[in-house]
């Protein structure tokens, strides 16, 4: 996918070139890879820069150019993120009534639904049937290098068809009416001029001034998919209908 290789060019241009770039293959041994992982900065980088590596000497072993991969660093590709914090209901519903009326929807629709942001961006009209209050979603939108780009969800099992609660549907049911044109392709949720939504334009304006009004200026816009699945396992939902619910295709 095109996040995916921006990624990878950034982890390589940044976190492995420097130190590893000129070196010849063979001369990368596993003192080398521990000392290298051992030098990165941050909590996650040093397990997305190791995975790259390895991924990169294991298609060396394969293409015969060395004998055996060196990164040997015992769960060096485990990342160790922490917690983030969970919202609370009244938190949710009062980031709804703090952010802009054209927002509202959106973040409730996060948070009882549990949509990406990418599959949020890139909602349209079509997808959200009111009378049998559920909604597709076939498709989602990502941004690299300024470029935003359509296409389909996350993985596979990210193409669903997702049931809102009784309580989402009158808020999308009033957004529809105030914000969208009655076009069955038009977006749900745009900005102000009516354009594609941008992570940067939103998480930095109309997001964060809401937080901050909240006094929760420590909540992300994805911790609303976290509440959004918690509440959907608090109600009694097994795993397997937690992974169809949020588009997972794996258990872990």
């Amino acid at each position: 996918r095109p996040r995916t290789k921006a990624l990878y060019n950034h982890i390589f241009d940044r976190h492995i070139k420097p130190q590893l770039g000129a070196m010849k293959l063979r001369d990368i041994s596993p003192s080398v890879v521990r000392k290298w992982h051992a030098s990165l900065p941050g909590s996650t980088t040093p397990a997305k820069a190791y995975r790259l590596l390895r991924a990169m000497m294991n298609t060396a072993v394969d293409d015969e150019l060395i004998v055996r991969n060196p990164c040997r660093v015992k769960n060096g590709g485990v990342e160790r993120s922490p917690e983030r914090p969970l919202p609370t209901g009244d938190e949710v519903w009062k980031l709804a009534d703090a952010i802009e009326p054209r927002f509202r929807a959106l973040i409730l629709t996060a948070a009882f639904v549990g949509l990406r942001r990418g599959e949020l961006a890139a909602l349209r009209r079509s997808d959200i049937d009111i009378e049998y209050r559920v909604i597709h979603v076939e498709r989602q939108t990502v941004e690299v290098g300024g470029t935003i780009i359509e296409g389909p969800p996350k993985s596979a099992a990210g193409v669903r068809t997702v049931a809102m609660p009784p309580v989402l549907v009158s808020e999308l049911v009033h957004h529809l009416d105030g914000f969208v044109d009655a076009d069955p392709h038009a977006l749900v949720f745009t900005g102000a001029k009516g354009a594609q939504l941008r992570g940067a334009s939103f998480n930095n304006q109309a997001f964060d001034k809401a937080r901050k009004k909240i006094g929760r200026p420590d909540i992300h816009l994805h911790d609303l998919r976290h509440f959004a699945n918690t509440l959907a396992a608090s109600a009694g939902a097994s795993t397997r209908e937690l992974m169809s619910r949020l588009g997972h295709a794996s258990p872990a």
